[in-house]
């Protein structure tokens, strides 16, 4: 008989025992595939999977090492954004997105942010492409170019002290509340805030995308599915979403410094 999580969690934890960790890492690598696979709906041939999956591992280590059994959280819920999270750096690491569409994503948020303050609402793609000077087919060219570099979007990081903890993700504070300092706190709360009005401004079927992904848990694929839609279009939904939401944020950010 298989021992149960809560046994092999006070093997390692309380008895440093080697073996049950590496049963907790056969046990939860589910949760890497699953990560990985959802972060690599946007990278087409950018990056291998097998290397998300690399990144993955060492996240889930990561979290088996610092989890803490005797705690009222859920581990998969913290061994989620902590595989994301080592994912993201290793992305971050091979500095895979190109310069030049890193910049032309910033100047569509730029663009988004400008035109949305001035109309007061969301801009359509019309006004988007009038406002940039392309067509609507270049502006969908354009979304797609820069699909990739909205996987990471919604990890903003706040700025923490020098060193290892120089900065820190938004769902890294949240499950962490005791290391986290009360100017922290009130820059997560500030910043959900906006993110939340942002959301809430969101042309119907993006607002719906965004839920469904980041709140449900669906693939673009799945959400597909649910709209009746493609999941090319999905994923154009998606973009258009975040690209907005960094916009907002980015212009809001600029405000208050």
């Amino acid at each position: 008989m298989s021992p149960s999580y809560d046994e092999l969690w006070v093997r390692y934890k309380e008895q440093n025992d080697t073996t049950a960790r590496d049963e907790l890492i056969l046990n939860y690598a589910g949760l890497v595939k699953y990560v990985a696979n959802r972060l690599a709906i946007n990278l087409s041939s950018l990056v291998e999977i097998d290397e998300l999956y690399s990144y993955g591992v060492e996240g889930l280590i990561d979290a088996i090492e610092k989890f803490d059994h005797r705690r009222n959280v859920k581990f998969e819920t913290y061994a989620i954004t902590r595989i994301r999270g080592a994912i993201i750096d290793g992305l971050r690491a091979m500095d895979w997105v190109p310069v030049s569409v890193r910049q032309k994503a910033k100047e569509l948020e730029k663009t988004y942010a400008k035109l949305e303050a001035r109309l007061g609402r969301a801009a359509t793609d019309e006004e988007v492409a009038q406002e940039l000077g392309i067509s609507i087919d270049k502006l969908g060219k354009l979304l797609k170019e820069t699909a990739a570099v909205t996987i990471i979007s919604l990890d903003d990081f706040i700025s923490g002290e020098e060193g290892e903890d120089k900065k820190k993700r938004i769902g890294e504070i949240i499950e962490d509340q005791d290391g986290t300092s009360a100017l922290e706190i009130l820059e997560l709360t500030e910043t959900k805030e906006i993110l939340a009005h942002s959301i809430s401004r969101l042309p119907e079927k993006e607002k719906l995308v965004i839920y469904l992904y980041y709140y449900e848990g669906l693939t673009l694929k799945e959400i597909g599915a649910v709209l009746n839609l493609s999941e090319s279009r999905i994923s154009q939904l998606h973009t258009k979403a975040i690209l907005r939401l960094r916009g907002s944020l980015g212009k809001k950010k600029q405000q208050i410094i």
